[in-house]
């Protein structure tokens, strides 16, 4: 016996129903029917003022019917570098069999009529555009309303949807325009001229390590540095580090937003605490500390990190649509300088049910490397390396950018690509000397738009979770395995004078048990 699902469809269904948008007091849609008639006639009179609307409008945008076939017309005589005139127009339209839907070539002809010149067509143009965009808002704001009364739609996935609609009119529609070379001459040339009289070499977000800002200069405005590796060799560690470096900078701190898709955000708390106090991860995991290791907790730890600008968010399976909306928070609130995301294919994707799962992470990074440029900041993600990596014959481990993991378009959107190879993670415990090579750690960039590809190489202390330059005899040891003690995690306090080390706590993995192998 089969049994019928009634509320299959039931969202589909509901969409067809009458379009609350267009109920608002029984008003009518914003239009410009004027200046939509203005547009065409001047696109049929002037050889160029086609390809000023173009940039500017869209078939949908206009409100008439008739004008959207006509214009829809006049772009494929473009696509086939076709003169665009009355006559051809009416040709394309007998064409397509769509002439007597517009009103025949009467209608086309007295559109011709209604204007004189072309020379406000980019006014009529911005004019169609903005009552568009009120329609369309108008229409999205119909939808959202209609989902709030549907109970089967879940909250979060509205959200989502209300967010990525409103998202598309934006990114479709408000483009930017050319900017004249003098006018970048002016900015680029200011630029220089700071960098010229800077009394560091350091340009950007300080990276904490002199080795990769001799490389880097700091992480730079607008790139997007992909960090990428294989489980358990140091992301997460290497991407605190990064991140408390950047933070407790001694002359150029920077907010930090770090959002973590992994681990808890007192997971990630416990590990900034080891770095700092270079105590041990699994003494302060299990509470196990001495008087004096309690005493060297606060002082080296806690009340540093008290002063230290790191936001961290540890929602899970964040999508890019909520990524994008708390980092213009942070930007807009905190002023934030860097946003480190750990890691890349935990994201989930648009909702797009067509689209294959490197179809997805390709939009992330896309989207990632937009971000990056809108808010004028760098934008670290960590991302994980295929198996590939593990099938290639011993000795030859290293990273290559063929083994990112579900790549698509990673590797043509980063700015910048890191790889992160120990060694010791493939049981090499000596360098080509006889060495031995505990806690070597390569940092090999891949890929850097605007510099070279250097191998640098640092020192993981991972029990202390922390890298240092590898000409450090690295004896920071942070004291012995665990005995005893009771350690409870720091926590925030209240007001604008308290902790700056500040958590939004939103992941059902806070309540996940705590996993010490898992850098």
């Amino acid at each position: 016996m089969e049994f019928t699902n009634l509320n299959k469809d039931r969202k589909s269904i509901r969409k067809t129903s009458t379009d609350l948008g267009s109920m608002v007091f029984g008003k009518v849609p914003p239009q410009a029917k004027e200046a939509e008639e203005a547009i065409l006639g001047a696109i049929m009179l002037e050889k160029g003022a086609f390809d000023t609307v173009i940039e500017i409008l869209k078939p949908e945008c206009f409100y008439v019917d008739a004008h959207q076939r006509i214009f829809k017309a006049m772009q494929s005589l473009a696509g086939k570098n076709s003169q665009i005139d009355l006559l051809t127009v009416v040709e394309e339209l007998k064409f397509k069999e769509e002439l007597d839907i517009v009103g025949g070539a009467f209608y086309v002809t007295r559109l011709t009529n209604a204007v004189v010149s072309s020379a406000n067509i980019d006014a009529h143009s911005r004019i169609v555009l903005q009552k568009f965009i009120q329609r369309e808002l108008i229409r999205i704001s119909g939808e959202i309303i209609g989902d709030a009364y549907e109970d089967s739609i879940d909250v979060f996935d509205m959200l989502d949807d209300a967010e990525s609609k409103l998202f598309g009119i934006t990114n479709n529609h408000l483009r930017k325009n050319f900017d004249e070379i003098e006018t970048v001459l002016v900015k680029t040339i200011k630029r220089i001229e700071d960098m010229r009289n800077r009394q560091e070499d350091i340009t950007g977000v300080p990276t904490g390590f002199a080795s990769l800002d001799r490389v880097t200069y700091g992480w730079q405005p607008t790139d997007l540095i992909v960090l990428a590796a294989r489980p358990s060799v140091g992301k997460t560690a290497f991407a605190l580090n990064l991140a408390r470096n950047a933070a407790l900078h001694p002359t150029k701190p920077t907010p930090v937003g770090f959002f973590s898709l992994e681990m808890s955000s007192s997971q990630l708390v416990q590990r900034i605490l080891s770095a700092e106090s270079e105590i041990w991860l699994e003494k302060i995991a299990r509470g196990q500390l001495e008087e004096y290791e309690m005493k060297q907790l606060h002082d080296k730890g806690i009340n540093r990190l008290t002063k230290a600008p790191i936001f961290i968010d540890d929602t899970a399976a964040l999508n890019i649509f909520e990524l994008r909306a708390k980092c213009r928070r942070l930007k807009n609130k905190h002023n934030v300088g860097l946003i480190i995301i750990d890691y890349l294919q935990l994201m989930s994707g648009s909702g797009d049910r067509n689209a294959n799962r490197e179809q997805e992470i390709s939009r992330i990074s896309r989207d990632l490397k937009g971000l990056a440029k809108e808010l004028q900041i760098p934008i670290i993600a960590l991302s994980q390396l295929s198996r590939e990596v593990e099938k290639r014959k011993e000795g030859n481990k290293m990273p290559q950018l063929s083994d990112l993991r579900e790549s698509g378009a990673i590797e043509q959107d980063a700015d910048m690509v890191m790889f992160l190879y120990r060694p010791e993670y493939y049981d090499i415990t000596a360098n080509e000397f006889g060495e031995n090579n505990k806690g070597e750690t390569h940092v090999k960039i891949a890929k850097h738009r605007n510099g070279s590809l250097e191998l640098i190489k640092l020192k993981a202390l991972l029990h202390i979770q922390k890298f240092i330059e590898n000409d450090n005899d690295g004896n920071s040891q942070g004291g012995s395995m665990p005995k005893s003690g009771n350690w409870k995690p720091v926590s925030g306090g209240s007001g604008d004078d308290a902790a700056k080390l500040y958590i939004n706590k939103e992941s059902s993995m806070n309540d996940g048990r705590f996993d010490d192998m898992n850098f």
